[in-house]
């Protein structure tokens, strides 16, 4: 289980709508891509990680946001929300962004309906950190990061630290 390459903002993948998954089609291989993905995650230390930002176009995504420190790994596969209420605006980061943080608005309070590694269908409401892992993995598979969502001011502002930290990334 490979550890892949973590695509960068500025990355044209990162803003490009995923394509729905044919899961009789990526069944084979999703084992071991699932296997590299959560590797992947781990390795970064993230709480979530979408296909897109390992460089695939598909609507796939992989979240543990640990609670109470127990893994609970969900597996997202063509991921919708389906209800969303309440909000909250925390501070959020990205693996595609690495070192950039920002206060982001999101729904307090999320419904999501997916498919998981077996092809079957699940229904999941979550709150809090699960909320807001739901909508930004979701955001990168509809082409957004949670940079997309910062007011205009506070945009320009984060994206000057981007154009200094993107020396860094590699």
């Amino acid at each position: 289980m490979p550890v892949l390459r973590i695509t960068k903002h500025g990355e044209k993948v990162l803003k490009t709508v995923s394509k729905p998954v044919d899961y009789q089609a990526i069944r084979p291989e999703l084992p071991g891509l699932l296997r590299s993905m959560w590797a992947t995650m781990r390795a970064a230390h993230g709480v979530g990680l979408a296909a897109p930002q390992i460089g695939l176009n598909i609507r796939l995504a992989v979240i543990d946001v640990r609670p109470g420190g127990k893994s609970q790994r969900l597996v997202l596969i063509n991921p919708e929300i389906v209800q969303a209420a309440g909000e909250q605006d925390e501070e959020e980061g990205c693996l595609s962004a690495p070192g950039v943080y920002a206060k982001v608005k999101r729904a307090a309070k999320v419904r999501v309906r997916a498919q998981d590694a077996r092809g079957e269908p699940w229904e999941m409401t979550g709150e809090g950190l699960l909320a807001r892992a739901f909508q930004h993995e979701i955001d990168h598979l509809d082409g957004k990061l949670f940079l997309d969502r910062l007011p205009f001011t506070d945009k320009l502002k984060v994206l000057a630290i981007v154009k200094d930290l993107r020396k860094t990334w590699s």
